[in-house]
């Protein structure tokens, strides 16, 4: 019997070959199966997409998505052309969106895409940051998900920047508690709110990513997250350009950190260019940024604050080139406390900056350092060949610490005594090797340091204003140092003290 029938399966198979071939039959099962298994590639137009940028192609996106999801893991593809999604795109684990060479998935306006849910926390921040499901992406509890290639994924100016209405959408990617995110290559543009929003993620990873939001509102929010790599970035965003956050939408108060950023370009028209905050539940820690070019910030360059409870250490900057910037360097530690699991006060320490270049632009809030009293002063700050230039242009004023409204906009503080560095609840503050000067004359010391301890300055450079009373103040100060420094004339920097400030400069 067996060897009966093995000639005629053997000439079955034959013939079923020499049928595929000739293209006369080709039943769909299995040719559904023949692409799903190829490679692991999904192409979106074998489930339905047209790429026209007419049609709502959605439901094939999603149905590539969960395609291959069920097969294990794969890619799905976006041929070139123009993917109208006018729902929500809902990612699962193990799958990738690859958009080839001028490919776009396109936003779309109507009501159709998931509606806000429900967060009993949406009182500890912004709409934007409670709610997730209301995005042209969305994920939750994902491992091994990318975006890559060299396409675009754009709102099409129809998300929404402000608080969405129902099935309206106001990002373009958001993901929550995901691991092993890789976002490389791709464009973003126009994502309403939010070009990107992760929240509780794990292991992400970023290189060459595009985004330009700068006609709407932010880049990419970081929110506690930890162990991210992001190479070769540019973002152009209206408000935050690349922020790192931790809020308490998830209900619980999670950590931040092992955070790189390098080689990277960010602008912010009205706001922050690399920024932590101002939601700040968890502690940061780790984090490493180099050779970056900002060109651009409303409010600051380089800024940090710590306003609901929050300790940020081990932070390092190199290599950072400003310009265009309102406020080129802020450190702020506030007592909003907004967050769920009833915060004290903060911390900032071990902060340095090296090799950093500031020009800054009015109207000018001076580079700024400023803690809280006793314990919640910020410590251990060390700035290394950081030179700041700022517009100027002041008459003489008060030196008395300026009043705070209590918020983290640099504006907040007002118009500092100093034109330069404002120095205020600090202790163990180095400068070495750098400068601060003016665009236009200014009567304001170039420096105040205001309560604290340990505020040291060796081989600094400081214009002097034509009526400047002094070119260094130091107000309350246990142990101030001004060794090998002087004005840009080189003559000898005018330092003044009051409050029993002592003078300590070891040995």
């Amino acid at each position: 019997m067996k060897t009966t029938l093995r000639p005629l399966a053997q000439a079955l198979a034959a013939l079923i070959g020499l049928v595929a071939v000739l293209g006369l039959v080709q039943p769909p099962v299995l040719a559904a199966t023949a692409r799903t298994t190829a490679a692991g590639t999904f192409n979106v137009k074998d489930y339905g997409a047209k790429g026209d940028g007419d049609a709502n192609d959605t439901s094939a996106i999603n149905k590539a998505i969960t395609a291959a999801n069920d097969a294990g893991g794969g890619t799905v593809r976006f041929p070139s052309g123009t993917y109208k999604s006018s729902n929500t795109i809902h990612m699962k684990s193990n799958v990738t969106l690859q958009l080839d060479s001028g490919s776009t998935i396109k936003g779309a306006s109507g009501s159709g895409y998931d509606k806000a849910e429900s967060n009993s926390n949406d009182k500890y921040q912004d709409y934007g940051h409670s709610h997730f499901h209301d995005a042209m992406i969305y994920g939750d509890k994902l491992t091994n998900i990318g975006f890559t290639g060299s396409g675009t994924i754009d709102g099409g100016g129809h998300l929404i920047t402000g608080n969405p209405d129902s099935g309206q959408a106001d990002k373009i990617i958001s993901l929550t508690r995901c691991t092993n995110l890789t976002l490389s290559g791709i464009t973003l543009r126009r994502g309403g709110h939010f070009a990107a929003l992760v929240n509780g993620c794990d292991h992400v990873t970023s290189d060459h990513l595009t985004i330009d939001t700068a006609s709407d509102r932010d880049g990419w929010n970081i929110i506690s997250t930890t162990n991210v790599a992001i190479s070769n970035a540019n973002i152009a965003a209206n408000d935050d350009a690349l922020p790192f956050k931790s809020d308490y939408a998830l209900g619980t108060k999670l950590p931040n950190g092992h955070v790189t950023v390098t080689d990277s370009k960010l602008s912010a028209k009205c706001c922050n260019a690399l920024m932590f905050g101002s939601e700040t539940c968890g502690d940061f820690t780790d984090y490493r940024f180099s050779h970056i070019t900002i060109t651009g910030a409303e409010k600051s360059g380089l800024g940090m604050v710590s306003m609901d409870g929050a300790n940020i250490s081990d932070v390092h900057y190199s290599d950072i080139t400003m310009s265009g910037v309102h406020s080129p360097i802020m450190l702020k530690v506030g007592t909003r406390k907004r967050c769920g699991n009833s915060p004290g006060v903060g911390h900032i320490s071990a902060i340095t900056f090296d090799n950093v270049a500031g020009t800054g632009v009015s109207p000018s809030f001076s580079p700024t350092i400023w803690g809280q009293s006793g314990g919640n002063q910020i410590s251990n700050v060390t700035f290394t060949n950081v030179n700041l230039t700022v517009p100027g242009g002041n008459g003489t004023m008060g030196t008395g610490v300026p009043s705070d409204s209590g918020d983290y906009n640099p504006k907040s503080i007002g118009t500092r005594p100093a034109y330069g560095w404002y120095i205020h609840n600090a202790n163990n503050i180095k400068f070495v090797n750098s400068s601060v000067r003016f665009s236009k004359d200014d009567g304001r010391p170039a420096v105040i340091a205001n309560t604290g301890s340990a505020i040291s300055f060796d081989r600094f450079t400081a214009q002097r204003g034509g009526d400047s009373p002094s070119d260094m103040l130091f107000q309350s100060i246990d142990g101030y140092c001004a060794t090998n420094s002087a004005n840009t004339s080189g003559e000898s920097l005018r330092v003044a003290t009051s409050g029993g400030s002592t003078r300590s400069c070891g040995s």
